[in-house]
């Protein structure tokens, strides 16, 4: 379980130094994401984003164990 933490944690910080970067990638704005925007008021639900990262998370966790 530690290693699994120190892992993660190391992914996220990783994450955070390469964020200028990533956040020019199209993530977010997949078909499927849910996005209202009126005057005044802004929605926005990443669906199709999510179910994207589960399935993918599920096959390497399911490969990660095997």
């Amino acid at each position: 379980m530690a290693r699994f933490l120190i892992t993660l944690g190391l992914l996220l910080v990783a994450a955070g130094l390469l964020w200028p970067w990533l956040s020019r990638l199209p993530w977010g704005r997949l078909p499927g994401d849910i996005a209202i925007e009126r005057e005044g008021f802004g929605f926005y639900f990443p669906l199709g984003t999510s179910l994207l990262i589960s399935v993918l998370l599920s096959l390497l966790l399911w490969w990660w164990r095997r």
